[in-house]
């Protein structure tokens, strides 16, 4: 992708997120749980996720297009019951000689994770969990991996297990905009297309370049 492309596409998608991805402008600091303007989204819950956790779907709404290694993101959650599906992922250099067509690093991935609770209004949330200082620590944890989701105030809220999609409590309860919106929703329709083709082409440096400049 030449230079003159990459620019373009970040323009494009600079204009694009305050129509397709966090809603006005107070909001581009955090990427947001839902479409439209429902209920409770003027004073969101916060929940902050470093770059270990890599988050999949809140409450049914795939959030897997910002998932790019250790890159740290807030997510705005409506209030009320929450679901978040992720997984934790760490990557560590390889000691010693590499081989040509050997990766020159090693991962150690979680199986993916659920975790439910009660989100406040304006309450601020963090995964909480062991932080390893070697690979084999790191693989060492998967056994039995879990995290705690946090409040402000450090309290625990609730506490991860293993994701099983078969055995869903319940739908996706992500808000959709109101039909009411008219025109306002088709062209926001046709710039999420545009964006969504842009990224495609997008390199995932192009990606993780941007994405940090967008969320600073």
């Amino acid at each position: 992708m030449s230079m003159c492309h990459v620019s373009r596409v970040f323009k494009l998608v600079a204009l694009m997120l305050s129509v397709t991805l966090v809603g006005c402008a107070s909001s581009l600091t955090r990427v947001d749980a839902w479409q439209g303007d429902p209920e409770g989204a003027a004073n969101p819950a916060v929940l902050k996720a470093p770059g270990e956790i890599q988050v999949a779907a809140i409450n049914g709404r795939s959030m897997t297009r910002f998932m790019l290694d250790d890159l740290a993101l807030d997510y705005g959650v409506l209030p009320g019951e929450t679901e978040v599906v992720f997984t934790y992922k760490t990557i560590w250099a390889r000691t010693g000689v590499v081989r040509d067509g050997e990766s020159k690093v090693h991962t150690v991935e979680s199986e993916q994770q659920v975790v439910r609770f009660d989100a406040q209004p304006g309450a601020e949330y963090r995964f909480r969990f062991d932080k390893p200082s070697s690979r084999q620590q790191a693989e060492a944890m998967m056994a039995g991996f879990t995290v705690a989701i946090i409040d402000s105030n450090g309290a625990v809220v609730a506490e991860s297990g293993k994701w099983d999609e078969s055995s869903r409590a319940r739908a996706s309860r992500t808000p959709l905009a109101a039909s009411g919106h008219g025109a306002g929703a088709d062209s926001g329709s046709n710039t999420l297309e545009r964006l969504k083709a842009l990224w495609e082409e997008a390199s995932e440096e192009d990606k993780r370049t941007f994405l940090r400049w967008a969320f600073e």
